[in-house]
């Protein structure tokens, strides 16, 4: 690799876009440790409001690095591999903490395997459709997907500190997590459909 790459991907790898998208993985952790704390560890409730502010924070990055990286061409091959990383870490760890906090459980967790599955799936795909050098553009719908789903993990992260404020607190990020459950297969469909065709063509 010469010195002019080298350069070039550590000025990519330190643009402000990727920054905020190494923040959404540092931020995981965090809010992770909170949510255990406070469930399994007996910490007090305010301990789920620092993990929902962190959370959010978590989610306007994810909006503001794509917005940032496209305003300032600063879109790399390194920053769309890394943004759907910190997607998934933090959409799947809140997800196994609210099962593992029984925040979710019974026939929700059904909801929380789909949304699992359908992420494990589609990055199967993508790293298979690389390879071949074919892009499937995010659809509106998977847009749409992906802030029901955020919405929802939020309620439920709130969770018994919410219920002090909004009653069925709990109840609406479950029905919103069905909801984005019911999307996610729609557009995993899609990822998948696509994958075939290629697959198709390539035999």
């Amino acid at each position: 690799m010469s010195t002019v790459t080298t350069r070039k991907s550590a000025k990519h790898s330190l643009a402000l876009p990727n920054i905020l998208t190494y923040s959404r993985i540092v931020a995981v952790p965090i809010v992770v440790g909170c949510m255990y704390a406070q469930s399994i560890g007996g910490g007090p409730l305010w301990l789920r409001w620092v993990a929902l502010a962190l959370f959010i924070a978590a989610g306007v990055t994810d909006f503001l690095d794509g917005y940032y990286a496209r305003m300032w061409d600063q879109q790399s091959a390194f920053g769309r591999m890394l943004d759907p990383i910190a997607d998934k870490l933090l959409v799947a760890s809140c997800l196994l903490m609210l099962a593992a906090d029984e925040t979710i459980r019974g026939w929700s967790l059904w909801a929380a395997i789909v949304i699992l599955c359908r992420e494990i799936l589609v990055s199967g795909l993508r790293e298979y459709l690389a390879a071949l050098h074919v892009r499937v553009p995010v659809s509106q719908l998977a847009k749409w997907k992906t802030t029901v789903q955020l919405v929802a993990i939020g309620f439920l992260i709130a969770g018994e500190a919410g219920e002090v404020i909004l009653p069925q607190t709990i109840l609406i990020g479950i029905v919103l997590l069905w909801i984005s459950a019911l999307l996610t297969l729609y557009t995993g469909w899609d990822y998948f459909r696509a994958g075939v065709h290629h697959l198709a063509e390539e035999e």
